[in-house]
């Protein structure tokens, strides 16, 4: 168990710190925030003296004698005292108020938080693999390279690339691996004048600072009315400086870019390469290859498109496909076939063009793990139907909220598609923000707001292919009657949540300025332990 100050445990601390930023305070002493009795007292202040230790041997009385004086501590550890069943009850209590997607719906825009099947849970438990040391020599590690062999083939298959590296840990880091591979491949061929990428005004932020921390200078171009990326300012920008030019397709606005042909062209006839953010795979999975379409460079996001768990149920990873004029420069080592049928890790001399590692070991291999059970699970067929199902969903939502939402861009729309709550704002003064508040209290999770940056009051809805059409029209009646409520009456909207546990918290002071130490209450508000 980690535990921060005072041996409070890092969950709890979190939300201590999250309760002193609440707007609406509880009137009573030193202002306390305004909590429901789910909150639990910490470890801390269930701690009792003598509590806990009877069942544990204790040490011998000249324990401490081996250690010189001056490196003992003067007071005993400060850590809480407690029996088994009162820490197990109260960390399981804990949990409850987590949002998880073994619990509910998570229609967050641009992360598709799909459920994650059981059975790559148990796959990625198999002893082979998950006690396999990362040092194990390739001799030990036969069934995991082989695992990992296949997934690298299997991802250049579906991306219509020519090799991939599976080190890079995130999106964003795949990112990264990709632009540093452009700009080695510029520099190989002594092309240094090229200090620009291009990024649409929808890309993701990480495409931006992906440039930057290559050492680019970025340059945002417009998009078109209809959502796709403006042509003419796209050729406008492009020059001899240009050495990238970063496409999410689909995009974020969820729209398939129609004139992807020719924006590939322009790029390419400037002496560029092409990289594609591939978070949005989920939507066009056997129906679209990037690498076919004219792409030089992409990642995939594993924990969203092949199901494993991401953000706070565990690592991501995102591993780099590339063309064949750019393999020389993915991260190494790669894993190797050789002619006798053995697997093993290539050597750092059989490509010295390479960028170098991105990554300490092989990336994250129980991520991998799950992943390659995912896609041997769907097969090409599956996987087909898994980016059916995606745009089917996506698309019934989109038109049930639209009855009382602003859609800004007309058409069907691919995985994903933003919502506006402008009418709203201007009818009752209900922003997005009241809209995914009150959420809370119909029970769902939020989707992604205020994204992409270029839609006003938007909400960006995902609700991917594993949920049940009841489940959809469950969220799309709670997104009616809170546009209904915000006509009716709007207090309602602007007061929620008012059934979660913590109200509404002021998110910028509790991230400019958290409170991540405990400190025990004092007075009429709670006693102190002693």
């Amino acid at each position: 168990m980690s535990h921060g100050p005072g041996g409070v445990s890092l969950v709890e601390a979190s939300l201590a710190g999250a309760a002193t930023a609440v707007e609406e305070a509880r009137p009573g002493p030193a202002g306390r925030a305004a909590v429901g009795a789910t909150l639990q007292p910490t470890l801390a202040e269930l701690s009792r003296p003598g509590r806990g230790g009877g069942k544990v041997p204790h040490p011998p009385k000249d324990a401490l004698d081996g250690i010189p004086a001056d490196a003992r501590r003067v007071s005993p550890l400060a850590l809480p005292e407690l029996n088994e069943p009162e820490v197990v009850r109260h960390l399981v209590n804990l949990s409850h108020l987590n949002y998880s997607v073994d619990t509910g719906f998570y229609p967050l825009g641009s992360c598709t938080m799909k459920y994650n099947p059981k059975v790559n849970e148990w796959a990625a438990r198999l002893a082979g693999f998950a006690g396999l040391h990362p040092l194990a020599p390739d001799a030990l590690a036969q069934g995991t390279l082989e695992l990992m062999h296949e997934l690298q083939g299997a991802l250049a298959e579906i991306g219509g690339m020519h090799a991939v590296t599976l080190q890079p840990a995130a999106g964003a880091q795949g990112e990264l691996t990709g632009i540093l591979m452009i700009r080695a491949y510029h520099r190989a061929r002594g092309d240094t004048e090229r200090s620009q990428v291009i990024v649409p005004d929808s890309s993701h932020g990480t495409n931006p600072a992906t440039a930057s921390m290559a050492g680019y200078e970025t340059l945002t171009v417009r998009s078109a009315s209809d959502g796709g990326v403006d042509l003419e300012a796209l050729r406008s920008a492009l020059g001899p400086r240009t050495a990238a030019v970063m496409l999410t397709n689909p995009s974020t606005l969820g729209l398939f870019e129609r004139r992807i042909e020719a924006l590939l062209e322009v790029v390419h006839d400037a002496g560029a390469l092409a990289y594609m953010d591939g978070a949005n795979m989920n939507a066009v999975l056997g129906r679209f290859r990037p690498g076919d379409a004219g792409f030089d460079v992409m990642h995939f996001n594993l924990h969203k498109t092949f199901s494993t768990p991401h953000g706070g149920g565990g690592p991501g990873a995102g591993p780099v496909a590339c063309v064949e004029r750019l393999a020389p420069y993915l991260p190494g080592p790669l894993v190797i076939r050789d002619p006798d049928g053995r697997y093993r890790l290539e050597r750092s001399d059989e490509r010295p063009t390479a960028i170098g590692r991105v990554r300490a070991y092989q990336g994250n291999v129980g991520v991998l793990v799950r992943a390659y059970a995912y896609i041997r699970a769907h097969g090409g067929t599956g996987l087909r139907e898994v980016s059916a199902d995606a745009v089917l969903a996506a698309n019934y939502l989109r038109e049930r909220v639209g009855t009382a939402y602003e859609l800004p861009y007309g058409g069907p729309c691919k995985h994903e598609f933003v919502a506006s709550a402008r009418n709203l704002r201007a009818a009752s003064g209900v922003r997005t923000l009241d809209v995914a508040k009150r959420l809370i209290d119909h029970g769902f999770h939020p989707p992604t707001i205020y994204f992409p940056l270029i839609v006003e009051e938007g909400l960006l809805i995902e609700p991917t292919e594993t949920e049940t059409l009841e489940t959809l029209d469950a969220f799309a009646e709670a997104m009616l009657a809170i546009a209904r409520e915000a006509h009716d009456d709007p207090q309602r909207v602007l007061a929620a949540p008012t059934t979660a546990p913590v109200r509404r918290l002021d998110e910028a002071s509790a991230a400019r300025r958290p409170e991540l130490r405990w400190r025990p209450m004092v007075g009429r508000e709670t006693p102190c332990p002693t």
